[in-house]
């Protein structure tokens, strides 16, 4: 998730915002990710759709969630 949020914040700086789908590919090969993902993002940190990729880097590195989604991505 650092990774993705570090490629988008050099491509378009610091005031670039994501949501949960920039850290899947465009097709639906792992639907339980998925919902893992939408699941953290919505419904455990309430997150609108789009974030800035700063919020969620930090986010990331102060909590290092241990879901599937953040440790896979």
């Amino acid at each position: 998730m650092i990774a993705v949020c570090d490629e988008k914040i050099a491509k378009k700086g610091p005031d670039v915002g994501l949501s949960f789908y920039a850290f899947f590919a465009n097709k639906n090969d792992n639907p339980e990710l998925l919902m893992e993902a939408a699941e953290w993002w919505i419904r455990e940190h309430e997150l609108d759709h789009f974030e800035k990729a700063t919020k969620i880097k930090k986010m990331v590195q102060l909590a290092r969630p241990s879901t599937a989604f953040a440790e896979a991505l």
